[in-house]
């Protein structure tokens, strides 16, 4: 019994994750926004969602998911899931969360995610929270990485993979193409 941790993100040509709706005010403004990933990407999304039994999300990501998803209302269900279902946020200046279902990780967040990942069965989905995601890579607590890419190029901003990591290689799952020349990439570590 031990949960798969994967790592979903919008990532620019040239590796940037950061800011990608403009809601963080760094400047790149909503990047994601002049595309449209279309039908077979929404179901893409929306699959990756149902087939997670967890969130887990770094304090900016959290703040920006908890402020608007409770007042999402979707035909689909991505919202009723997203709202409903266990969300852990990494965080050592929040005490208690607001968001329905949500617990915090405080203290030694890589030790917190060890015992998380053996507590809990399926996948753990981890959207954006680069900060999470650059303290989580050396450890090994990444099992997945689906990267879903967008053709522009930023030119600045935070990447996914910090000047000095590396890995020696990854295995592609598969490449998915959806509207608009967006990607999509899945690579098991």
């Amino acid at each position: 019994m031990t949960a798969k941790i994967i790592v979903s993100q919008y990532i620019s040509l040239d590796g940037v994750i950061e800011d990608p709706v403009g809601m963080e005010n760094s400047g790149l403004g909503d990047w994601t926004g002049p595309f449209t990933r279309g039908p077979d990407g929404d179901k893409f999304k929306r699959a990756e969602l149902f087939s997670a039994s967890a969130v887990l999300l770094g304090r900016m990501t959290y703040d920006s998911f908890a402020a608007v998803w409770p007042l999402v209302k979707d035909e689909e269900g991505f919202a009723d899931r997203m709202n409903s279902m266990p969300k852990f946020v990494a965080s050592n200046s929040l005490s208690e969360a607001g968001w329905n279902n949500t617990m915090v990780l405080s203290g030694d967040v890589v030790a917190k995610v060890r015992e998380l990942r053996e507590k809990l069965d399926g996948n753990i989905l981890i959207y954006g929270s680069a900060g999470l995601v650059h303290s989580l890579m050396p450890a090994g607590l990444i099992d997945r990485y689906n990267l879903m890419v967008y053709p522009t190029v930023l030119g600045r901003g935070t990447r996914l993979f910090p000047a000095g990591y590396s890995v020696a290689q990854m295995k592609l799952i598969d490449v998915l193409s959806f509207n608009d020349g967006i990607v999509h990439l899945r690579y098991e570590t």
